[in-house]
């Protein structure tokens, strides 16, 4: 018997409202957004500043209680931070209410681009994309087992298999330097477009408009380039683990380019444009 696909709950705030055939709400699709991103975007709000905070960070969903989890399984969001940085401070001075969720509230964002959606208007112009949003409440991570957990995820993150061929495990003073927040979801959704340029139907059968301005799609994506060895490197020729995933990387990448060519056809009764 198949297993049933997972979804984030639809809340007020998380639901796509604007080209809603666009929206996701599968955890395996969200997740998969957010693993592959290498820098995720979160807010947070502070009281000592009128606006919203945004952070680039880095990230990762796993589950330490669960750390053979699947993508579609329930995951939280680990997040590396500097030991005295504000939002670690502000989640370290969250008080504990026992009626509401603990911790600090977040938002957390990915994105990628797949294709430049060039259009016969400026107006119907767009990009093929896969973008994803977490809501959902922060904590520290004090566990020294989960700590390194999550530490070994994140760096792993950034390159397979790279946390075992580094100095390992990290020192007292790193671990005193470095922080880990615990994030857990509360809902989540994403938002991804496929395929070529949308005109109005009037556009579409000038002729003379045809005939003079290119449509279509330009694929983009992430290439990584050939390795550097640093000032002090004296490990010959590029690692195989490296190599390797820079290569794989390269063509997931592309590939996903070129599948956002192809438009997903519209769910039934999603109202899709």
């Amino acid at each position: 018997m198949p297993r049933q696909e997972l979804e984030y709950p639809n809340e007020p705030y998380s639901t796509v409202k604007r080209l809603s055939a666009r929206g996701r709400y599968s955890l395996k699709t969200i997740h998969q957004i957010v693993n592959s991103s290498h820098m995720l975007h979160v807010s947070f709000n502070s009281s000592d500043s009128p606006f919203p905070a945004i952070l680039p960070m880095i990230g990762q969903m796993g589950s330490f209680d669960r750390p053979s989890a699947d993508l579609d399984d329930v995951l939280e969001l680990y997040l590396h931070g500097y030991v005295s940085s504000r939002i670690i401070n502000l989640t370290r001075a969250t008080p504990s209410d026992p009626s509401t969720p603990k911790g600090l509230p977040l938002s957390v964002a990915a994105s990628h681009v797949d294709g430049l959606v060039l259009a016969l208007t400026p107006n119907s112009h767009s990009l093929n994309y896969r973008s994803a949003v977490l809501f959902g409440h922060a904590t520290l991570v004090t566990d020294v087992a989960e700590k390194l957990y999550a530490m070994e995820l994140i760096t792993n993150a950034i390159v397979p298999d790279r946390w075992r061929h580094t100095r390992v495990p990290p020192n007292a003073a790193e671990m005193q330097s470095t922080s880990v927040l615990r994030m857990r979801i509360a809902t989540g959704s994403a938002k991804i477009r496929t395929g070529a340029p949308h005109d109005e139907r009037g556009d579409i059968e000038d002729e003379e408009l045809l005939e003079r301005v290119w449509t279509g799609v330009v694929p983009m994506y992430q290439v990584f380039g050939e390795p550097v060895s640093g000032p002090y490197n004296k490990v010959e020729g590029v690692p195989g683990y490296l190599g390797e995933y820079a290569r794989e990387a390269n063509a997931d990448s592309k590939r996903a380019a070129e599948e956002a060519l192809v438009e997903e056809a519209p769910k039934k009764g999603s109202g899709a444009e």
